[in-house]
């Protein structure tokens, strides 16, 4: 089963009155797996961003300006996505921005290039009815490290929102323990709790080849100089002790 977890980021709030998607970003999951395949690209959309969406993911126009504009990536986008389940955090807001630039170039929509379109929003809501369940309060909620957040990025939130939507769909396991939680810690009739063991998993490492390095050191070069000191991604991760018992 291949599955992507895609986001975008875009020039404002309304595909209709001509606002444009700025930045792409899709990871893979195979049979509930990251392989580390991805998809990212900043996108030139040859028009200036609101001041509130400027304020949301920090793309200036400067920095876009040299960055394909989406005709040069629409083919490898397409090709990308054909065909694989979509996971989206409030699909129709991208759906709808993908859509009306397939439609730019004439192409069928985007959402006809894919299987079935899972939207992680309503998922949550129907896990946490009367909850906040934006892409960081559901990191909170679930023990996904978000401290690296501090703009939204396509790629970043596309990165959190598998290992959200992994956590939401693990299995059972919540639920069986919801059930039992309801009936004062007695055991239910034929049902057992199920747990997942992580250490025999062979999970891949892909490692950055040297071209891909000075690509990444270029784009937050090119950060450096939009924001005028070091980007938010130069920032070495804290990482907590923790004492063994």
């Amino acid at each position: 089963m291949r599955q992507l977890i895609l986001d975008t980021e875009t020039t404002g709030l309304n595909a209709r009155s001509g606002d444009r998607v700025i930045e792409f970003g899709a990871v893979e999951l195979v049979n509930r797996r990251l392989t580390g395949r991805n998809l990212h690209f900043y996108i030139n959309p040859e028009r200036e961003s609101d001041p509130g969406a400027l304020a949301v993911h920090g793309l200036t126009t400067e920095f876009l300006s040299d960055k394909p504009k989406f005709a040069e990536v629409a083919n490898e986008i397409r090709d990308f996505v054909a065909g694989a389940d979509l996971i989206i955090h409030n699909a129709p807001f991208d759906l709808a921005f993908l859509d009306a630039e397939f439609g730019l170039l004439g192409l069928p929509t985007f959402s006809s290039q894919c299987g079935e379109i899972i939207d992680t929003l309503v998922l949550a809501k129907s896990l946490y009815p009367g909850k906040r369940n934006s892409l960081d309060a559901l990191c909170d909620r679930l023990g996904v490290s978000n401290a690296h957040r501090t703009l939204h990025g396509a790629l970043l939130d596309s990165e959190l929102l598998a290992e959200v939507y992994l956590a939401m769909t693990r299995g059972q396991e919540s639920l069986v323990i919801d059930m039992l939680g309801d009936t004062g810690g007695k055991d239910m009739p034929g049902e057992q709790a199920v747990t997942t063991g992580f250490a025999s998993l062979d999970l891949p490492v892909v490692v950055a080849s040297d071209d891909e390095q000075a690509a990444h050191d270029a784009v937050l070069n090119d950060l450096d100089k939009s924001v005028k000191g070091a980007c938010v991604w130069r920032a070495e991760p804290k990482i907590e002790e923790t004492s063994g018992g």
